[in-house]
């Protein structure tokens, strides 16, 4: 399993519309095949920035959703609201066996 995170700081006249964006989209992106969990959280210390983490089944099914038209939609909508630009990192999940 691969967790995927990524930093998003918004200009702060955007944060409402990009809200409402992801509300929209969330469950579209839930439903992409491989994707376990997408969840959005918000800086405590920074009302600007926000977060999502997201499980994917594997490597293959996160960069197959990367090159959909759907991701180039939310992308292009998302990003010309950023004040800087965002980040992302992917890991793979570690399974602790007991």
């Amino acid at each position: 399993m691969l967790v995927r995170i990524v930093t998003m700081k918004f200009r702060e006249e955007r944060i409402e519309e990009f809200l409402e964006n992801f509300d929209l989209i969330k469950d579209k992106i839930r439903s992409s095949k491989g994707c376990q969990l997408l969840e959005l959280y918000r800086d405590q210390n920074d009302r600007t920035r926000f977060f999502t983490y997201s499980y994917w089944e594997s490597e293959k099914d996160l960069n197959a959703y990367r090159s959909s038209p759907m991701f180039d939609e939310v992308w292009n909508k998302t990003k010309a609201m950023f004040s800087e630009r965002a980040q992302a990192w992917s890991t793979e999940k570690v399974v602790s066996l007991k």
